[in-house]
């Protein structure tokens, strides 16, 4: 079968992208694992699972029809509540009915005398398409660490990111958490409220900021709805597709009282972009970001009872922002639970597990239950679990071997009419992720509908611009402090993976002047074949 264009995930990205291409009446096909749309947000349902986006900017601006009719009833909204929205909009966009769930797909091969990509499922189908559009997501590949003695584990195991779907009781159990990312420091607390005793493995501490999360006010719904033009244009003009008020003056042009007080009231706010945008050096000088993860580890100190605790708890080895800050709701006060233990696993890892529980090089612990927080194979893991073969075969895997290299994080050089949404190269997660999805889906679109203008067989990035489009993200990378961190966003969190930054550290408002400008300069860096 023959289709215009497959689309690959039905998450925000995907039904976006689905609906575009029905605008320029071209046909889609899409594919998708799970059995609805949703993307990552059908599959981490694990308890406390929440955006860490305030909800009204977690959301499309491109549809008044999609603002008009829907309403968020949280600050920062649940899973089950996103998964919601996202099935309103596909179902307001009628997409769904593009799609085929509970599908894999497997391979894409790229043909040189059709000039088509060809696509393999797990249900044995294969579809050839003149485009190939990937929007699997960033966070949709899980991790799990090869842990000697998996296998031999009497207990239960469970991953976040594989979270029963009619829930877990973990009532008289001894659980074991290992990983305080995100997922981590969200169900840690729920799960402890349950756990006759919890167990939490930390390798690396993280910084996080309570969320203080609550119920939208009636006001805050309207306003939202009545000020959406002032919203776009700000978040728009925004670096991380949120609208921040950065200080004009660096950190240490104000006193130490200055910035105490600076880092207090945006505390308040429980926004985490107000506190690491409020002075503009804060992500560039280590010096000024010491005072500010300082200030955090003092609100740990404030909460915690044990000292001792309260310093395991606190990171000292990376800068705050060089890994992700976390959202939490009552986090740090977990750790006073008489039925809470904290074990550091940086001293003393983790050798494995036991057919009665875990092994550290101090200690066994005896466990019912043991949680993978563990993360994910971010970015690029859902592209390279397919087979994609470009020109003369080349597999993305071995394009990538030592790093990924695209153009605008979007395009392959050797692999024509592949678009990556919100691919390696691009702002993707270091920005509000509906924001970009929305950029690279438009861009996307106005491309496509110019190739189906001029009649263009083929569309691929040139070699040397996505050498020096990569190139320049590392550059723009080592002027700040993310490279300091050992993070997903480098990679560094899976044995391995190429040590690189996947994200383009500019902005989202530069990217997006430069992604247009390119596409004004007739799609300079990009060869078209008719």
């Amino acid at each position: 079968m023959t289709t215009d264009a497959i689309v690959v995930g039905a998450g925000f990205s995907g039904i976006y992208m689905t609906h575009k291409l029905e605008q320029l009446g071209l046909s889609v096909r899409g594919f998708e694992a799970a059995e609805t749309v949703g993307g990552t947000w059908f599959w981490n349902t694990y308890p406390g699972a929440r955006c860490d986006v305030i909800s009204t900017e977690y959301a499309f601006t491109f549809s008044q029809d999609l603002i008009d009719e829907w309403e968020w009833t949280e600050r920062y909204p649940a899973q089950p509540e996103i998964l919601r929205y996202i099935d309103f909009v596909a179902e307001k966009l009628d997409v769904k009915k593009h799609f085929q769930f509970n599908v894999r797909v497997e391979s894409a091969v790229w043909d040189e005398d059709t000039s088509l990509w060809t696509v393999g499922t797990d249900s044995g189908e294969y579809v050839s398409a003149k485009y190939l559009i990937t929007a699997a997501g960033c966070l949709s590949t899980s991790s799990t660490p090869d842990f000697a003695g998996l296998d031999a584990f009497e207990g239960t195991t469970l991953h976040t990111a594989a979270w029963p779907r009619d829930g877990v009781d973990f009532t008289g159990k001894r659980v074991g958490v290992i990983g305080t990312g995100s997922s981590g420091v969200q169900v840690i607390p729920k799960i402890a409220e349950q756990a006759a005793h919890l167990t939490v493995f930390q390798r690396s501490p993280a910084f996080s900021l309570d969320c203080g999360n609550r119920l939208l006010t009636e006001d805050e719904k309207r306003m939202f709805k009545e000020l959406i033009e002032d919203y776009k244009v700000a978040s728009k003009a925004s670096g991380g597709g949120q609208p921040v008020d950065t200080l004009e003056v660096n950190t240490f042009d104000h006193s130490e009282e200055e910035r105490a007080a600076v880092f207090e009231e945006r505390w308040d706010r429980h926004r985490a972009i107000d506190l690491i945008a409020a002075y503009p050096d804060l992500l560039s000088n280590r010096a000024a970001n010491d005072t500010i993860a300082e200030f955090f580890r003092g609100k740990i100190r404030d909460v915690v009872d044990d000292p001792e605790v309260a310093e395991t708890l606190s990171p000292r080895e990376h800068p705050l922002g060089a890994k992700r800050i976390t959202l939490d709701t009552n986090y740090f006060q977990t750790y006073n639970r008489d039925n809470v233990s904290l074990v550091s696993v940086k001293s003393a890892p983790i050798e494995g597990l036991t057919p009665a529980g875990l092994k550290t090089a101090g200690a066994e612990y005896p466990l019912d239950v043991v949680v993978f927080a563990t993360g994910f194979d971010a970015i690029t893991g859902p592209l390279m679990n397919i087979d994609i073969r470009g020109r003369n075969g080349k597999t993305l895997q071995d394009k990538w071997a030592d790093g990924p290299v695209t153009y605008l994080g979007i395009a392959v050089d050797e692999f024509p009419n592949l678009f990556t949404i919100t691919g390696p190269g691009s702002p993707n997660v270091l920005t509000n992720m509906v924001c970009a999805i929305e950029q690279h889906v438009e861009w996307t679109a106005d491309a496509v509908a110019h190739l189906e203008s001029v009649g263009a067989r083929t569309f691929e990035a040139d070699e040397t611009a996505a050498k020096e489009w990569t190139a320049r993200a590392v550059e723009l990378a080592d002027l700040t402090l993310y490279p300091e961190g050992n993070s997903w966003y480098t990679g560094a969190n899976i044995p391995g993976k190429p040590r690189v930054i996947m994200s383009y550290v500019g902005g989202l408002n530069v990217f997006r002047e430069t992604c247009d400008s390119v596409a004004a300069d007739n799609y300079t860096g990009f060869i078209t074949s008719t």
